[in-house]
């Protein structure tokens, strides 16, 4: 058997998440539904990050290695592209080292958030931003993110998946920036809890509309209790954008044209 890596793209809006559920549409379940009809038998996949429900990914990887060592890669792309189009997009696929697994080899994991600040909503923008009409206060908002950066307990700001799992995360960077009407908010981390990413964008849009103050994140973090924080933000304004992994396995993402990479 093969152990391959694929890097995918997809809109999350018609799905209940990435993970496998029953009797409900998910990125995972259509993926190894195509990859079983093409292989003749059942296929499993690994995934780098299991997004929430109508999260967006331009850069997610996942590894398989259920296939037949004779699989060629190119083949296969057109093949699963032709079976997922227009949702899920097959950016590569490539042989991977055997150790290989998506989830337990990445290092980091990076998820940009879109807010569109704007006079007006855009209805091509609707899908993929947050329209927030009122002004925000970037620096603000960057000046409570730094607060937040480092190695951390973030009970306050997402749901541990496992119960006896811990909720400590390294934050390696969270910032915002914007670009003419458009605020991307982009984190990078080791890992993430549950709704993590949209807890942090909406404890950081409270921020940005002068509700809270930038020196109150140490003490929402010490609280470790979800009600201290701020809102969850809608998850159609996230997308996980890249997956990093150590050099031996490094294939990076390179940002399309117009991607929220930025």
């Amino acid at each position: 058997m093969v152990n391959l890596r694929l890097d995918i793209a997809y809109n999350g809006a018609p799905f209940h998440g990435f993970a496998r559920q029953p009797d409900v549409r998910t990125v995972q379940g259509d993926i190894e539904a195509a990859l079983a009809r093409l292989a003749g038998a059942p296929v499993r996949t690994n995934v780098a990050g299991r997004t929430d429900a109508g999260v967006h990914a331009l850069g997610q990887v996942i590894s398989v290695h259920d296939l037949a060592d004779d699989v060629e890669p190119a083949r296969l792309q057109a093949a699963l592209n032709g079976v997922l189009a227009p949702h899920i997009s097959i950016w590569g696929i490539s042989v991977a080292d055997p150790q290989f697994h998506a989830r337990f080899s990445a290092r980091s994991r990076t998820y940009v958030y879109a807010i569109l600040q704007a006079e007006a909503p855009d209805p091509f923008l609707a899908a993929t931003t947050l329209y927030h009409p009122a002004d925000l206060d970037v620096a603000a908002m960057n000046e409570a993110a730094g607060h937040l950066v480092g190695p951390h307990d973030f009970s306050s700001f997402g749901r541990v998946p496992e119960p006896d799992a811990t909720a400590e995360r390294n934050l390696f960077e969270l910032r915002c920036r914007r670009e003419g009407s458009i605020i991307r908010v982009r984190a990078r981390a080791n890992a993430f809890l549950q709704q993590m990413v949209r807890s942090l964008v909406g404890t950081l849009i409270q921020t940005g509309e002068g509700k809270s103050a930038p020196q109150e994140m140490p003490q929402i973090l010490a609280a470790r209790d979800r009600a201290s924080a701020g809102p969850v933000a809608p998850p159609y304004g996230l997308c996980l954008v890249s997956v990093e992994y150590d050099d031996g396995w490094k294939k990076p993402f390179e940002a399309r044209p117009g991607s929220l990479e930025g």
